[in-house]
């Protein structure tokens, strides 16, 4: 599941995106309200995270611009304010939750996969490409109805794959989703979940193919070229 954090405090920044990748989260970051439209214009999320207050601008500026675009990811405000007006008035201009700081990561990602979950069940529930199939409330796994067994980090992997099916996701895109920041990680640590998820999908008509130089591209065995 592929987020974006708006978050100017570079400090903050990290430690949360080092937190939410250890829960196999796909994170991206902005610094400033004009960053954080442009990502969300050019890339789906599944939630945004938002802090209220931004160096540049206020954070309901951002929430005030998607919702009047009619932009459906949900929003989950972060703030220090315990203030009822402040969380009122953000839930009227359409954020989806409010968590106050300083706040527990297991309660943050709860929130997070809850509202997740909500939106899935209000649009697409499920992703599919030929006999692979990915239920975004449960977050799990099918091959033909059957489910499909795999560790944490293969199933980061399929994930940001089927997720970008038929297009290329690169190398570094691929270690920066699977493993917390900071963390050690060989060379060929991608290389060898690839050849094991070919392994757990060989009997489909699903292929992992990789493109030298490029990353690796999901697609049906029939469209193979």
């Amino acid at each position: 599941m592929k987020l974006l954090l708006v978050e100017d405090n570079a400090e903050l920044s990290r430690w949360l995106c080092r937190a939410l990748r250890e829960e196999l989260f796909e994170v991206e970051c902005a610094r400033d309200a004009d960053a954080a439209m442009w990502r969300i214009e050019d890339s789906r999320y599944d939630l945004v995270l938002l802090d209220l207050k931004l160096a540049s601008s206020d954070g309901r500026s951002v929430l005030r611009r998607l919702r009047r675009e009619r932009e459906p990811t949900p929003v989950l405000v972060l703030t220090a304010s315990e203030a009822v007006d402040m969380k009122v008035e953000c839930l009227n201009l359409g954020a989806d939750d409010y968590v106050v700081k300083p706040f527990e990561v297991r309660e943050l990602v709860a929130r997070i996969r809850a509202l997740i979950r909500r939106s899935a069940n209000n649009a697409v529930s499920q992703l599919s490409c030929g006999d692979l199939s990915y239920d975004l409330a449960s977050c799990s796994f099918a091959v033909n109805g059957e489910a499909l067994a795999l560790t944490p980090r293969e199933h980061r992997v399929l994930e940001m794959l089927l997720l970008q099916h038929d297009q290329v996701v690169g190398k570094n895109q691929l270690m920066a989703g699977v493993f917390p920041l900071g963390a050690e990680a060989g060379e060929n640590a991608i290389e060898t979940y690839v050849h094991r998820l070919r392994r757990k999908l060989a009997a489909t008509d699903i292929r992992i193919i990789t493109l030298r130089g490029f990353g690796y591209i999901l697609k049906m065995a029939a469209d193979e070229t």
